[in-house]
């Protein structure tokens, strides 16, 4: 049999050197590190250091999977301080992790892995995704996921093109990664139509292909309910000391997994065009300085070059605009780093477009000037952050912020042996960090206001009717009204120092006939 002459395998372009990612990775953390808490903190950044060591339950919806990989960071990171800085630090290495994927992603969609490294470094360094990196947060994890899901993504379109017999391999990674990062986020329950879009757009005949969406959705289902079944588990079977609500049964599963708690608090996405798009052209700026004028150019070179990625990172960006617009509950602004990573993506791809075209014109007459000016447009593109970082840090450096720490030593010097603590949200997170990974005053209870509801126990007056006369009982209360509410009925004595919100409840008010 005559045969043709044998063609080489073709390849995925090559991501380019493992150290302008490891660059990127590194600048990252080490902006992070610069600017991290210490330790212990308040709110829900203090229930972030507690839930993962002890392998607890969070608050809706629950965080599974930030849970998984926060209790195993934890353990990895063992000679790297206390179990709240670990947890910090998490928070770190998950913006470095972003990073180094942002220059990997570039690097493969454009081949020039300096301006990746440079679009990497931005990411890092601009202010909202500092600050996520400098404290126990999964909005950090969140990132690294979507940059993670981006990459996969990409690197299917990629390896269709180059007719890898092994290019759904990357599709089934991308669906198994969004099941890890819905279990760790809802926000990314966003991305799922811009995906959908996207895979129609790269493969239309999909829908005839069964096998391939049957094993992408066993992959995605398969892994969220692997990451989800830790909430009842941990919560009934094996008994965590910290579980938030009650998800060992079925509809305490669902309140927490569905975050019915905060449903309610999104109104109509359209409402307010004009003065949702000057909100995010003001965080824009904020963010990338300067460089928020070229995001639009950088949008349309993207969908230029790359017309179905366009596709996927836009409507992804306008969506989760849209939703985090309209959303009202804490701190939202934490809710766009999806949309920022998609606009640096864009940066990148805008440098790297311009220095394959200088770079061609340029090494036209020097032999690898293309290098030089690849060179020249990454440190161009990380030159306005550069410039910007002092200002920033003076934004985001909580390296300073002792006052979680210094609280809870005074307050557990203040609280007497045995005594119940009715408590609320900010403060009851360290007092239960203290007790369950410390394994400080383990004699007293903390009922918070979660506490009070999951059992039932009426108001913080019904708490203290209950204990008052059996064991010591003290009050820490979220404002002036509430403290009002308890003072009306019993005598107080306020603390002292750091822990003067601290108040020991004496007796019974005695009112005159």
């Amino acid at each position: 049999m005559v045969t043709g002459p044998r063609l080489p395998r073709r390849r995925l372009p090559a991501p380019g050197s493992i150290l302008p990612p490891l660059i990127a990775a590194a600048a990252a953390l080490a902006l992070c590190l610069s600017a991290m808490q210490p330790g212990v903190a308040f709110w829900d950044t203090a229930e972030f250091q507690a839930v993962p060591p002890i392998l607890g339950t969070a608050h809706p919806t629950g965080y599974p999977t930030y849970v998984i990989l926060g209790w195993l960071a934890n353990f990895l990171l063992t000679p790297f301080g206390d179990p709240a800085f670990r947890m910090n630090l998490f928070a770190g290495i998950s913006v470095a992790a972003a990073a180094a994927l942002t220059a990997v992603l570039l690097a493969r969609l454009t081949g020039q892995a300096l301006v990746g490294a440079a679009a990497g470094i931005g990411l890092g360094a601009s202010p909202l995704v500092w600050r996520l990196g400098t404290h126990a947060e999964p909005h950090a994890l969140h990132l690294a996921f979507v940059a993670l899901l981006l990459l996969l993504l990409a690197g299917w379109e990629l390896a269709r093109r180059e007719g890898s017999p092994r290019a759904d391999r990357w599709l089934i990674g991308a669906a198994a990664a969004f099941g890890l990062s819905a279990g760790n986020h809802s926000l990314t329950l966003l991305l799922a139509p811009p995906i959908a879009a996207y895979v129609l757009a790269v493969q239309p005949s999909i829908l005839r292909r069964p096998r391939l969406i049957g094993a992408c959705l066993a992959a995605l289902v398969g892994v969220l309910v692997v990451v989800y079944l830790e909430l009842p588990i941990r919560a009934g079977i094996l008994r965590a000391p910290l579980v938030y609500g009650r998800p060992d049964t079925w509809e305490g599963f669902w309140y927490i997994a569905l975050a019915q708690q905060f449903q309610g608090a999104l109104s109509n996405p359209l409402d307010e065009l004009s003065r949702k798009i000057a909100d995010l052209a003001a965080l824009a700026y904020q963010q990338l300085g300067v460089l928020t004028l070229l995001v639009p150019a950088a949008f349309i070179v993207t969908l230029s070059r790359f017309p179905r990625f366009a596709l996927l990172t836009g409507l992804a960006a306008v969506v989760t605009w849209l939703f985090s617009a309209s959303y009202a509950n804490a701190d939202i602004s934490r809710y766009y780093v999806g949309p920022l990573l998609m606009a640096w993506i864009w940066l990148g791809i805008l440098g790297a477009t311009a220095a394959d075209i200088l770079g061609a014109a340029a090494s036209a007459a020097v032999p690898a000037a293309g290098r030089v000016v690849a060179a020249v447009l990454a440190a161009l593109i990380v030159l306005p952050t550069a410039v910007a970082v002092p200002a920033r840090h003076a934004q985001v450096d909580l390296s300073g912020d002792r006052g979680a720490a210094i609280w809870l030593d005074a307050a557990l010097d203040r609280i007497a042996h045995n005594a119940v603590v009715i408590s609320w949200w900010s403060y009851s997170t360290p007092l239960w960090y203290a007790q369950f990974v410390e394994g400080r005053r383990t004699d007293m209870f903390v009922v918070d206001d979660r506490t009070r509801l999951d059992l039932d126990m009426g108001e913080a007056t019904d708490v203290i009717a209950t204990y008052l006369g059996q064991r010591p009982v003290f009050l820490i209360r979220a404002n002036s009204y509430d403290l009002g509410l308890v003072t009306d009925k019993y005598v107080v004595r306020a603390g002292t120092g750091p822990a003067a919100e601290v108040y020991e409840v004496i007796a019974p008010v005695i009112r005159g006939s």
